[in-house]
């Protein structure tokens, strides 16, 4: 590109050449001054001009470089600012999963027992998973859907515990029933055991218990004896037997009472029972009394308290 200065420069020097022409009269001379001024002039305008004209180009291409770093500077910024909402979106994606995945896993572990969590433990593994690799728009899907899933399951545990806690106190509300009905049965009992004890004659003290006879002969004679070598016991309860069984059968061996089937001396209910003494139990007397002191024994712990009870009741 040719340099205006230097064209410039180039006509300025050419003209003061015709100062050195020896040629030519004053007029001349003076015409030709007046053209060098002229053309000074002009070339001092020229250069101004041309100044300006090439600071005006310094200024453009100025401008011009700064608005393209200003829009490189731009795009980078756009471009800091998309990656950090990206980082931001992303952050809170994974922080909703982890927070869904906990609360997931406390109502998985509440499940147990009750209802079914298989589907929601799937969904627990995936969103676990996905933080890893997933867009965030994914890793927010699947926290939905596992959110969903985790109040489905929940709700059922609830109702299920809803229930077992309706039947644990229904059936507390049974046992106290019960208690209470067997509490009052109980009570009952007793008064009316209490008034059957005040109403029913009271056994005679021991001083009036019937004494034993002075010379027993047969069948008395033997239940003394066994008494004694058995039992250990004296006459105080010999006496108590004696009448006890003179009651019962007159001390015959082959009482029978009709209208209950009771036999012989100790009038067993059946007979038969006295089988366990012996074989001769219907006819041996011996038989029979033995029986009959076991059964006393047994029963009463000795023949003045079976007295006593066959006094108050007319039975032993």
């Amino acid at each position: 590109m040719p340099n205006p200065l230097r064209s410039l420069f180039s006509s300025f020097s050419n003209s003061t050449d015709l100062d050195s022409d020896s040629g030519g009269t004053r007029v001349e001379q003076r015409r030709r001054r007046r053209g060098r001024n002229r053309q000074r002039v002009l070339m001092a305008g020229a250069v101004v001009a041309v100044g300006a004209l090439v600071g005006t180009g310094f200024v453009v291409q100025s401008a011009v470089a700064a608005q393209n770093e200003s829009a490189a500077s731009a795009a980078e910024t756009r471009q800091s600012e998309a990656e950090l909402a990206d980082r931001v979106l992303r952050a809170h994606a994974v922080w909703t999963a982890k927070s869904t995945v906990s609360g997931a896993n406390t109502v998985i572990a509440a499940a147990q027992g009750k209802t079914d969590a298989t589907t929601l433990a799937t969904s627990v593994t995936a969103l676990s998973r996905a933080t890893l690799i997933a867009e965030p728009a994914t890793i927010t899907d699947l926290a939905t859907v596992t959110k969903t899933q985790t109040a489905t399951v929940q709700a059922a545990t609830v109702e299920v515990d809803r229930v077992a806690a309706e039947q644990a106190t229904a059936a507390a509300a049974q046992a106290a029933a019960e208690a209470q009905a067997a509490a009052e049965a109980a009570a009952a009992k007793a008064a009316a055991e209490a008034a059957a004890e005040a109403a029913a004659p009271k056994a005679p003290a021991a001083s009036s218990r019937p004494a034993a006879p002075t010379d027993p002969s047969g069948a008395q004679a033997i239940a003394r004896d066994l008494m004694a070598s058995q039992y250990g016991w004296g006459d105080d309860q010999f006496g108590c037997l004696v009448s006890l069984w003179n009651r019962e059968s007159g001390w015959n061996v082959n009482a029978y009472n009709a209208s209950s089937g009771a036999t012989g001396i100790p009038q067993a209910l059946p007979g038969s029972k006295m089988a366990t003494a012996g074989a001769d139990w219907a006819t041996n007397p011996a038989t029979q009394i033995t029986w009959g002191l076991g059964y006393i024994a047994g029963r009463y712990s000795n023949p003045c308290a079976a007295w006593d009870h066959s006094e108050s009741a007319g039975w032993y």
